[in-house]
């Protein structure tokens, strides 16, 4: 193909650059990630989540992985900031009637002191001193987090010298946090794998979608170095970047 047809190829990913909730089904097949974690984020919350316990998701996206975990509606709730997925659960959730709080500010979560058993937050934002204030004693928050190393080689190469978009989000620094706030951790990993985009095209996608960490990307604005990219395609058959993600399982003690 020419520079040009490509171009072409590029721009139509980009205008649908779009997602509700945490819908990747656009590029599904077309790339991959977080197949070989050491560790399942489902099988841990199953591992804390009993039928008895009240739950808070706090940023739940769409709602999409707590709604498939089941828990009874009356003992769940869950919050969200981002207004597209705000709209997405208010339509979603509430006539499940699960408690649905509109929050976009994780240091001010709109519940009472000590309501929930058990907190989950998936690639979402916290604040430790107010996790501890919304856990009943003995509670858990369990967390699986984006850390600040997350596709930086991807974005090197196409916007080099951008700033991380979450320094110190981290395992080391998260823990500590953890500690200070009061809670005693019981479980703490984390990992380096492989993300590969199988086409530019799902890059172009990714990259606007997940703007926060490429910044002012834009085909116009990267077409050479989006060419480098398909030239490395054409060599090995994928696009290779590097993950960065971490766990936490804290308790507040009684």
């Amino acid at each position: 193909m020419t520079v040009s047809e490509w171009k072409t190829l590029w721009l139509e990913e980009e205008s649908q650059a779009h997602i509700h909730g945490w819908d990747f089904s656009h590029i599904q097949g077309r790339f991959e990630e977080e197949h070989d974690l050491p560790w399942s984020y489902r099988a841990l919350v199953r591992e804390y989540l009993r039928d008895d316990q009240s739950l808070l998701d706090y940023d739940t996206g769409g709602g999409e992985f707590l709604l498939s975990l089941g828990h009874p509606p009356d003992k769940t709730a869950a919050t969200e900031g981002y207004p597209p997925n705000v709209r997405l659960c208010r339509k979603i959730l509430s006539p499940r009637k699960i408690t649905f709080r509109e929050c976009a500010d994780p240091s001010a979560v709109p519940f009472p002191d000590e309501s929930f058993d058990l907190i989950l937050n998936r690639h979402g934002s916290f604040d430790p001193a107010e996790l501890f204030r919304l856990l009943k004693p003995g509670g858990v928050f369990l967390t699986e987090q984006v850390g600040e190393d997350n596709d930086r080689d991807l974005v090197e190469r196409v916007l080099p010298g951008t700033p991380k978009p979450f320094p110190h989000k981290n395992l080391r620094e998260q823990r500590a946090a953890f500690e200070t706030a009061g809670f005693r951790i019981l479980r703490g990993e984390e990992a380096f794998r492989p993300i590969r985009f199988y086409d530019v095209g799902a890059f172009v996608w990714f990259a606007r979608v997940i703007a926060w960490e490429f910044p002012g990307f834009s085909v116009e604005r990267c077409l050479d170095r989006l060419l480098v990219l398909q030239e490395e395609l054409a060599r090995n058959g994928c696009i290779r970047g590097t993950i960065h993600r971490y766990l936490i399982a804290a308790r507040k003690e009684p």
